[in-house]
């Protein structure tokens, strides 16, 4: 079994040759393609943006899995896992609040997490709400997402 993560990095599409570095990724491309061609086992591609993977790759792809986002009950869920236990809370933390609020992946929210962590060690150590949903909204302008106007005045 090979397992490709983030494969629209690796099986990306091919492009027009404008000078020596895009005819050698083209040729990587064209010899990994060759070689999974041969592969007598299972391959698995895990990306974020299936419309970058190169059409060759893609006419060969026999089943495609779509995860979409999880609902706000499975992101409370997240939000109550992936906040360790070490992490002092305030009182205020509301996760199914954050979970309604804001439509993040389990990855996204990990991020949140994390950036959360560090801005409440610079601050204090506590972990509140408006540090969460700072963060959120900073999650959410990298993704280039909407930020309701009430979130954006909490910044």
């Amino acid at each position: 079994m090979l397992l490709f993560d983030e494969a629209d990095s690796v099986f990306g599409k091919r492009t027009e040759v404008r000078n020596s570095v895009d005819r050698y990724v083209n040729l990587e491309v064209n010899y990994l393609l060759q070689r999974i061609e041969r592969f007598d086992g299972v391959v698995i591609l895990t990306t974020n943006l299936d419309k970058g993977i190169d059409d060759a790759f893609a006419r060969r792809i026999r089943f495609k899995i779509d995860f979409p986002l999880p609902n706000a009950e499975a992101r409370r869920r997240l939000w109550r896992a992936l906040i360790p236990q070490q992490v002092p809370l305030s009182k205020n933390v509301d996760m199914e609040a954050l979970a309604q609020e804001y439509e993040l992946s389990g990855g996204h929210i990990k991020e949140v997490v994390l950036r959360a962590a560090s801005l409440a060690l610079q601050n204090g150590g506590v972990v509140n709400q408006e540090i969460l949903k700072r963060c959120s909204n900073a999650e959410y302008r990298k993704l280039g997402k909407l930020i309701a106007q009430n979130e954006e005045m909490m910044r």
